[in-house]
């Protein structure tokens, strides 16, 4: 028996047929994670996936049905990490996915150097200066500024975890590309793939997805870009393949 707290709700992951444990007042995840689990690509050999910044371990549970290896997600505040704790638990993936409450700077002493296949991570996207607003609720300007952790801490992390020619994709935001791209380049990440996502059509992208690979060659591609809703804001077929599966 899965306890569902007085301030949490359970939601549906449609496509992947499965329940996740969520709260308006600690963390409910957002499209990002959609994207980002729809834009790693895991190959049938991968042993081992790493889920930094896991949340409520809705990225684990996005990817679960896409490979045999093993997931392990990691998440710095505690009541996220039970959280997805319980939600694994509800699935009956105890056997696939771990949750490990930690600082993910400790990911590579407790998972192993050199050892991963893919690392996905969904980061906090804004920078946190004394001067930054930031939300009030704790749980939500933890997940969504870079108060305990960074964009470089999240890089240097995902390099040491991957072994050569592992796999790292992020999500994050456009204004973020230089940062990323040179960032990438110093801790032994060759971009491979970026797509940009935008609301519609005739706005600016709004989310950016990128693939690396550890001391992988030289060669980037940019997908086609990604645009989430119609003129009358309803979801184009591909993001509401993503949500709702494919259409039989």
């Amino acid at each position: 028996m899965v306890e569902i707290y007085q301030d949490e709700r359970l939601d549906q992951l449609i496509a992947e047929k499965l329940q996740i444990i969520q709260s308006s007042s600690v963390f409910s995840f957002s499209l990002d994670a959609v994207l980002l689990a729809n834009f790693a690509q895991i190959p049938t050999r991968a042993k081992t996936i790493v889920d930094l910044c896991t949340g409520n371990g809705v990225i684990p549970l996005f990817l679960s049905p896409k490979t045999r290896g093993k997931i392990i997600g990691v998440e710095l505040q505690e009541r996220l990490a039970d959280m997805a704790q319980r939600s694994v638990k509800l699935n009956h993936l105890e056997d696939k996915i771990t949750i490990i409450q930690d600082d993910l700077k400790q990911a590579p002493t407790l998972i192993g150097k050199d050892k991963v296949d893919i690392v996905t991570c969904n980061p906090p996207y804004f920078t946190s200066r004394p001067t930054s607003q930031k939300n009030p609720n704790e749980h939500l300007a933890i997940a969504r500024h870079e108060i305990h952790t960074n964009l470089e801490e999240v890089i240097r992390t995902t390099s040491e975890l991957l072994k050569m020619n592992g796999k790292a994709y992020f999500v994050h935001r456009p204004e973020r590309l230089v940062d990323i791209l040179t960032t990438m380049a110093s801790y032994r990440l060759a971009p491979k793939k970026i797509r940009l996502v935008y609301p519609k059509m005739g706005k600016d992208a709004n989310i950016l997805l990128i693939e690396g690979i550890k001391d992988g060659k030289q060669g980037l591609k940019i997908q086609a870009p990604l645009y989430v809703f119609d003129e009358n804001d309803d979801y184009l077929p591909e993001v509401r393949a993503m949500l709702y599966g494919k259409e039989e």
